[in-house]
């Protein structure tokens, strides 16, 4: 679904309320809270919230009797999904004629099992690489040679497509393995990692470097090269929820969704990622409601099962909105990892200013967007733009034309040495240095992150629930060409697609 963009234009004034008594009410203390029930869950349940597991769906009971006793309707939204699990790590050597062996990555949704055959390469290789774009090797069927025999391994280039398009397109050639390496452009050189396939593949797939793939692609070039490729995976269609929780007041024609995802990665507990953004809006709509405070918009809080597959929780809510559900939904807050220790203080980029190409979210987007900034301007808080790059669970929302925005405190990225000028911490270092592993516990959490950017969303959740106004100037928008896409998108959730 494409979304055409306005052209940027002097935002439109939203109510200025006062939200300093919901500010006030939600404390870092309190968020803390819940981050120890989600600890004690992940503890009891073999160390993580993912969805799929009792670690979740007591993450979801406790959440769902949290918002009850607040006097939400709360319902759980259920929906089956693909789980997958890494149960060890792959591998990948050269067998003949020159045995060596290669750092590798599984990639999401991979077979598991061992192949060892010929290696082939798809006839569209570019080496070196040349400036983007560059390769799109296995985007289309023709780019594969029939497999030779059985069994055999397809060598493709990253670039061009999906790479689940890439390995559909070599298991239709009749391949049993694939191997996919890094493009070779700047940036595209690393192990290739954090890569998803969108959905089970019945075959194993692995990820490796620029320079391990143009070495192996040489030695094909000299004669017949034989691979061994293993991977260990579970890969099975369970059942998870999103937990819904409606105010009861408000107009239920003007629907503010203020989301977070609830579950973890499988390797940790989660909570930074995201057990901090569930915690800052748990503890803000049970503050709402102790305080009386009466939304003119009506708020559902959503806590998304499987975003770490993928956006999946946020994605079946949308695609299962009706179109009279759709055209309620009025504006997208989304809160994940809202606690990262080496932090920054970054709001979605709504209006697209900070983007070299000029994107900018759907219209409303600029306007969320200055909610933050001129929140974080009014406490004397720098604060930084991020990309909507389709990472988190505003991507269904942006895709479907609703305005989105929300905060972020950095996941695995490095923090520049501009960035530790300006709000301290360690330049050169990950924003969360635990992000997406067993570390990422109670004590990988910034407590000062916490009290800015929890009083942030705080103060968004009731500035849009109580305004008067709306996003938009009469008549004064022009629209222009460009285009919001899903297919656009580099990431899908946390890992990348093409």
């Amino acid at each position: 679904m494409a979304v055409l963009i306005p052209a940027t234009s002097a935002v439109a004034a939203i109510d200025e309320v006062n939200t300093k008594r919901l500010r006030d009410a939600v404390t870092v203390n309190s968020i803390l809270k819940h981050e120890r029930v989600f600890q004690r869950i992940a503890n009891n349940n073999g160390g993580t919230r993912a969805s799929g597991t009792p670690g979740f769906d007591a993450s979801a009971a406790y959440v769902t009797d949290q918002l009850t006793r607040a006097g939400y309707d709360v319902t759980q939204q259920e929906f089956e999904f693909p789980y997958y699990e890494e149960t060890g790590p792959s591998t990948l050597s050269q067998v003949s004629p020159n045995p060596a062996d290669y750092e590798s990555a599984t990639m999401e949704y991979s077979g598991s099992g061992e192949v060892t055959g010929e290696l082939v390469p798809t006839t569209n290789i570019v080496i070196p690489a040349t400036p983007t774009p560059s390769s799109t090797s296995g985007c289309l069927p023709t780019d594969f040679v029939p497999a030779p025999a059985e069994p055999a391994v397809a060598l493709i280039q990253r670039g061009g497509c999906t790479f689940e398009q890439k390995v559909a397109n070599a298991v239709a050639a009749g391949y049993d393995a694939a191997v996919i390496f890094n493009e070779g452009n700047p940036g595209r050189t690393e192990l290739l990692s954090g890569v998803t396939l969108g959905g089970p593949v019945d075959v194993p797939v692995v990820g490796i470097s620029y320079a391990d793939g143009v070495a192996l692609y040489e030695a094909t070039q000299a004669g017949p090269v034989v691979v061994s490729i293993a991977t260990s995976t579970v890969s099975e269609t369970r059942t998870t929820v999103n937990v819904l929780a409606d105010s009861k007041k408000g107009d239920p024609n003007k629907v503010v969704v203020v989301g977070a995802h609830l579950d973890s990665v499988t390797a940790g507990p989660g909570i930074n990622d995201n057990g901090s953004g569930s915690s800052v809006i748990l503890e803000t709509a049970i503050q709402m409601s102790k305080l009386g405070i009466k939304p003119r918009q009506q708020l559902r809080f959503a806590f998304w099962g499987a975003e770490e597959n993928g956006l999946l929780g946020s994605t079946y809510y949308v695609d299962n909105l009706s179109d009279d559900g759709l055209s309620t939904i009025y504006a997208n807050l989304n809160f994940d990892m809202l606690g990262s220790t080496n932090y920054v203080r970054f709001v979605y980029d709504g209006d697209g200013s900070a983007d070299p190409e000029g994107e900018a979210g759907p219209p409303g987007s600029a306007q969320i967007e200055s909610i933050f900034t001129e929140y974080f301007a009014g406490q004397g808080l720098a604060s930084d733009p991020t990309a909507f790059d389709g990472r988190s669970d505003y991507g269904p929302f942006i895709a479907a034309g609703i305005p989105a925005g929300g905060l972020f405190s950095g996941a695995e990225g490095l923090k520049t040495e501009e960035q530790a000028a300006v709000y301290g911490g360690t330049a050169g270092a990950p924003y969360d240095p635990c992000y997406h592993q067993a570390c990422d516990t109670v004590n990988n959490l910034s407590t000062a992150a916490l009290f800015e950017l929890g009083d942030a969303a705080a103060h968004s959740i009731m500035t849009l629930a109580r305004t008067r106004s709306g996003f938009f100037e009469d008549g004064s928008r022009m629209m222009r060409s460009a285009e919001i896409s899903v297919e656009d998108f580099e990431y899908w959730g946390s890992h990348l697609v093409r």
